[in-house]
């Protein structure tokens, strides 16, 4: 039996394990998954990167090139998710490691459609986002105390909540709040402040994850809420998370997110572990 490659990375601190799946024959299982990113008896991360051809990907959408490689996402509890922009950016520059790809410009599949990227010689990468799309508005509730926000689209679902506080004050060791009609299969909350006139601070609680060092879409939302607050249709501004600095730009026919992509190691797992985390 043999071994299973893997590589492991981070986006501004928000960790991943990536599979390379090039024939497409990984049996990525939840229970694996979650094995995977427990931080005690896997390798510990927020979520799982499967590389893969479009075609493999039964669930990957139409405008989906099948030849084209995938971000086959999940997140820690070994659930599948749309869309995860520090984990696309790790994605991408390990596509160009592993001459699966040419630096520069080039597209990936997610489930959320296909995603522009552009890789840098700094090893940061900018991700062309799509619409960050305005769909109500509601509240989240942290420790009894309820924060207005903002509930954006930026192909997974977000409430982003400006407030007065520091975010650091906050307490997110446990799930924040929130409308289940509005959002019936969870959702990411981010609770962000202004720190001047080009930056914001942001914390954030992934859905099927827990507080994170960064949510890539996260910031766009951020950023997204900000201006909508300020009707204000495009802009930009830096977002500081717990795991460093991102750039987010609104523009009239999308957004784009830049930051920094760290491949760290890489390895084997051991398939006797594997065949057991099934």
């Amino acid at each position: 039996m043999q071994d299973i490659d893997f590589v492991k990375g981070h986006g501004t601190e928000n960790d991943f394990v990536v599979l390379p799946d090039l024939d497409g024959t990984l049996d990525l299982t939840a229970s694996r998954v979650r094995a995977l990113c427990d931080r005690n008896r896997g390798l510990g991360a927020d979520g799982v990167l499967r590389v893969v051809k479009g075609a493999a990907v039964a669930d990957a959408p139409s405008d989906v090139d099948p030849d084209g490689w995938f971000m086959d996402y999940r997140n820690a509890d070994g659930s599948i998710a749309e869309m995860c922009g520090n984990g696309l950016r790790l994605f991408a520059n390990y596509l160009v490691d592993a001459g699966l790809a040419e630096r520069g410009e080039f597209v990936v599949g997610t489930r959320s459609g296909p995603r522009p990227v552009e890789t840098h010689d700094d090893g940061s990468v900018t991700l062309h986002m799509g619409p960050a799309r305005v769909f109500g508005r509601s509240h989240a509730s942290v420790s009894g105390e309820g924060f207005a926000g903002v509930a954006i689209d930026v192909g997974n679902p977000h409430l982003a909540c400006l407030i007065d506080s520091d975010p650091a004050d906050l307490d997110l060791t446990v799930p924040p709040g929130h409308d289940p009609v509005l959002f019936p299969h969870g959702v990411n909350v981010e609770l962000f402040r202004r720190k001047g006139p080009d930056a914001i601070q942001m914390r954030v609680h992934e859905r099927g994850v827990g507080e994170t060092r960064s949510c890539g879409t996260g910031t766009v939302a951020a950023v997204a809420a900000m201006l909508h607050l300020a009707d204000q249709p495009t802009g930009w501004s830096y977002v500081d998370v717990l795991g460093g600095r991102v750039r987010v730009e609104i523009t009239e026919d999308g957004s784009t997110l830049t930051g920094p992509a760290v491949l760290v190691a890489r390895g084997t797992l051991d398939r006797r572990w594997w065949e057991s985390a099934s």
